[in-house]
């Protein structure tokens, strides 16, 4: 990600504001409590499962109650059946942030799903759409033959790529077949980002890992027993695509095999709570490595009880 936050104090840019922050990070609560410090505040999520309306217990999508009264935005939006992708998600989240900015309100970024957060800033390569016919006979192939065939026609990508990344290797076979041109020249062009006419304060949450992966464990329990196991029922009743991402979301597959008998209450709740510390410790590095250097990181002691949320933001 290469946007730069140096013009955070430039009055031309309309103010954006920034939480990313791994899953269980309390990263919510934080917005919230950013948005009661200023005069006039909307939170949009970037979270990429709390954009599901299927998905109100198991992403933890904040209710009445925990937004306090503030307005969310692009919270529960998307039905399942259809996938949110980072295009889409961006696209919604410039409508969202134009109007918070023509209400005169700031907008409060929360997320922790990068590849959202970097294409709303950075933009998005302009691929044209994929040919179906391309499509269908590259996603029914096995990766082994996928990636030898990646090997031929795009080598260099294929090199980037491990042998087993079905979802990559696919990728980049269809958009070279479909296109002829290597998606890595469609990925250096960008458009549609939003950086360069922003002022951004952005933050990035690092808790304590072992403080972390307790508050996962802790929370993915009380999803269960606060009706994940009615969330799952209700999608595997709609007779969904496996491979949607609604479908494919922390907890979902476990609580579907302790409803189909195939593992008790207690394995399916540790299998969630594994993948949830899975997925977190993936967006810790992602988090440490990737947003720029100059985008603040924050321990736990840093933003949980901190009263000076504006200053801490520089707003």
């Amino acid at each position: 990600m290469n946007t730069d936050i140096s013009s955070n104090h430039d009055g031309q840019r309309p103010r954006v504001a920034l939480i990313a922050g791994p899953t269980a990070s309390g990263k919510s609560d934080l917005a919230v409590r950013l948005a009661q410090s200023v005069p006039r505040a909307v939170v949009i999520n970037a979270d990429s499962a709390q954009v599901y309306a299927d998905l109100a217990v198991l992403s933890a999508r904040p209710g009445p109650d925990e937004m306090r009264g503030v307005p969310h935005r692009l919270f529960g939006g998307w039905d399942g059946a259809q996938a949110c992708s980072a295009a889409d998600w961006a696209a919604a989240a410039r409508d969202a942030i134009d109007a918070a900015h023509a209400a005169d309100a700031l907008p409060i970024l929360v997320g922790g799903t990068g590849l959202y957060i970097r294409t709303l800033l950075d933009g998005i390569a302009p691929i044209p759409p994929i040919d179906p016919d391309v499509r269908a006979a590259v996603r029914a192939m096995p990766v082994a033959q996928a990636y030898a065939a990646l090997r031929r026609e795009d080598r260099a990508r294929a090199a980037a790529l491990a042998p087993a990344d079905a979802t990559r290797i696919a990728r980049a076979l269809e958009v070279v077949r479909s296109t002829g041109t290597p998606i890595t020249v469609w990925q250096a062009q960008r458009e549609g980002g939003i950086a360069d006419r922003i002022a951004l304060s952005a933050v990035v949450l690092m808790p304590d890992r072992d403080w972390l992966y307790q508050r996962c464990d802790q929370r993915f329990a009380a999803m269960w027993h606060a009706g994940a196991i009615d969330e799952v029922r209700a999608l595997l009743a709609r007779g969904l695509d496996p491979d949607l991402p609604v479908m494919r979301a922390i907890g979902v597959r476990d609580a579907a095999a302790f409803l189909a008998g195939e593992c008790d209450a207690a394995t399916a709740i540790a299998a969630g709570q594994q993948a949830t510390r899975n997925y977190a410790k993936r967006q810790y590095t992602w988090l440490r490595h990737q947003p720029p250097a100059q985008w603040p990181r924050l321990t736990h002691e840093n933003y949980a009880e901190n009263a000076n949320l504006a200053a801490l933001f520089q707003l």
